[in-house]
């Protein structure tokens, strides 16, 4: 069993931001896929269905970004799922828009929705797939995240999705150190 979970925060007034990417992924493989619709539970909307064999739980907290672990955290343990089992997409701000990268652990890099997730769990131990939504050293850091992507930055995320689709779908067949090697390329965009 395998617990995806694309970060962001809920409401209209969050919708198209960059700290939402992980929504956006997410909702794109989703409907894509036509796996169906997300029901309400522990804090967050989740779509729990079987692909390849698998049971495959899709999540989105509820509880905005800086509590997200807490959510992750209570679905995780309520269907039993290892922290080995989860893979969290979210935004990186220290990457290129539309840069991918996927990683099995480490630091938060300041980012809170990840800083949660690890006190949640008490371990830095969980693979994530990064999107770069670049960086405005003129514009605070939170009202950055914050702000809406222009259409320009969107045709960049457009064109990322089907490889992110496909990079879920390898998720779901392969080792993850295999993954990483076939989509992390070196000082290339993938």
């Amino acid at each position: 069993m395998k617990l995806i979970v694309g970060l962001g925060n809920p409401g209209r007034k969050y919708d198209k931001t960059r700290h939402n990417i992980g929504f956006m992924f997410l909702n794109n493989y989703v409907n894509t896929k036509c796996l169906g619709s997300f029901k309400e539970k522990f804090n967050g909307v989740f779509l729990d269905v079987n692909i390849n064999g698998e049971r495959v739980i899709f999540l989105e907290p509820l509880t905005y970004m800086n509590l997200s672990g807490d959510s992750v955290k209570k679905y995780a343990d309520y269907f039993n799922i290892n922290i080995d089992d989860i893979l969290i997409i979210c935004d990186d701000l220290d990457m290129p828009l539309g840069k991918l990268k996927l990683k099995k652990s480490g630091s938060s890099g300041g980012h809170n929705g990840l800083k949660s997730v690890e006190l949640a769990f008490s371990s830095v131990n969980y693979k994530r797939l990064k999107i770069g939504i670049g960086n405005n050293k003129n514009i605070e850091t939170k009202d950055y995240v914050l702000g809406k992507f222009n259409k320009d930055e969107f045709n960049i995320l457009n064109e990322k999705m089907k490889i992110v689709n496909n990079i879920i779908d390898d998720y779901l067949k392969i080792d993850f150190d295999k993954l990483m090697n076939k989509y992390n390329k070196k000082d290339k965009e993938v």
